[in-house]
């Protein structure tokens, strides 16, 4: 064992989990002199007391005692500091460690899909940010006219990685990972406080910047640049809501109350009532676009009784509205939210139970690198069809 990683971790892991020093050595039954001591690298613990550190933390030994992969080509940024934020790029180093170990094993590498696309991106600048989503569009095998109603399986088709991550802070909403460092990767965070909708659009935001500022992928900037935000924004909003589409859909309910034509117009992009504000404001005079906004709030408080919140997501998606490729009809005026469950990629998993399959990897390591207890595993194994 090395001391200087297990100080390391214990760090890192007592911040990300917002415990002070006090608190975690009670919790492992340690003076609070003797805990200090490890955190700082100056005292090589007994396994006991290892142990009873990593279940206070309730994280496996092998967590407190391996080395972490440095991340470097990522572009991490949030609206303000992260406590978590070297344990978000832990776990995103430590899943593409093991994306890339199965893919090494099974002998299924694949390969960056959006070179291809990130080569004529300087050519296609001239004609600004929408012409380049329309060309990623293509790249995708999308239509002008249709709608992306699986992003996840999307974005695997051509070789992006996507994976979760719970972080319980609305500042941050995903972070994306250039191919020197196991990429391209997107990471969103699936907070339940944080609408479907947002996972979505975080998604389609991370791959605007995977293809127009792979020169800004440097771990050590935390701060937002706002060009390339909203860069970004345009981009997602054009991938997302192509305009020909997005057009027809909102003369189509011209008819109806501005509440209820962005809600339909929303639901049929899987996109946040604020994309949909956005978007029409652009082709309003300025100083018609705060009373758009305003009309808006009206409406909603008029009709439930409360204000238009940051974080509220009038009829969001249902469950099944992510995974699905087309559009499933549900009974009920507001059908259940997805979950974290719903919005995951599938490669991994697919790479899993072929690794399992073929005795390539063990059913202990399978639930290790899916994130499952040993008994989740056999569950999902057992469950498992030709």
């Amino acid at each position: 064992m090395d001391s200087q990683v297990i100080a390391t971790n214990l760090l890192r892991l007592r911040k990300a989990h917002r415990q002070t020093q006090q608190e975690l050595a009670d919790a492992a039954g340690l003076s609070r002199d003797a805990y200090r001591a490890i955190e700082k690298g100056r005292s090589l613990p007994r396994v006991e007391n290892l142990r009873a550190i990593a279940a206070a933390l309730g994280v496996p030994l092998q967590e407190l005692v391996t080395p972490v992969q440095r991340l470097e080509h990522v572009r991490f940024r949030s609206l303000k500091r992260l406590k978590s934020r070297d344990q978000v790029l832990v776990e995103v180093g430590r899943w593409l460690r093991d994306f890339r170990e199965l893919e090494d094993l099974l002998g299924q590498q694949q390969e960056d899909g959006l070179r291809a696309l990130r080569d004529r991106v300087e050519a296609l600048r001239p004609g600004g940010v929408v012409a380049i989503a329309e060309a990623a569009r293509r790249h995708f095998g999308l239509t002008d006219r249709e709608p992306v109603h699986d992003i996840c399986g999307l974005l695997e088709s051509r070789g992006v990685k996507v994976f979760t991550v719970h972080v319980t802070n609305d500042a941050f909403l995903g972070l994306s990972v250039g191919v020197e460092d196991g990429g391209p990767a997107v990471v969103v965070n699936t907070w339940d406080r944080l609408a479907v909708e947002h996972w979505i659009y975080s998604a389609a935001h991370e791959l605007g910047h995977l293809l127009l500022h792979l020169d800004a992928y440097d771990v050590e900037v935390e701060e937002e640049d706002d060009q390339q935000e909203r860069e970004a924004e345009v981009f997602a909003s054009h991938f997302l809501m192509p305009d020909a589409v997005f057009w027809r859909e909102w003369r189509d309910a011209a008819g109806l109350a501005l509440l209820d034509r962005v809600v339909k117009v929303k639901r049929v992009f899987r996109v946040s009532w604020r994309a949909v504000l956005y978007r029409v404001s652009e082709r309003l005079p300025k100083e018609d676009r705060r009373l758009l906004w305003q009309r808006m709030n009206v409406e909603y408080q008029r009709r439930y009784g409360r204000r238009l919140l940051k974080l509220t997501e009038p009829s969001g998606v249902g469950e099944d509205a992510f995974r699905a490729r087309w559009p499933i009809a549900r009974a009920g005026a507001e059908p259940a939210r997805l979950d974290a469950r719903d919005f995951q990629g599938d490669r991994l998993a697919r790479l899993v139970r072929e690794g399992v399959e073929r005795d390539v990897i063990t059913l202990s390591r399978a639930a290790e690198i899916l994130g499952l207890s040993v008994d989740e595993m056999r569950d999902r194994a057992a469950s498992w069809v030709a």
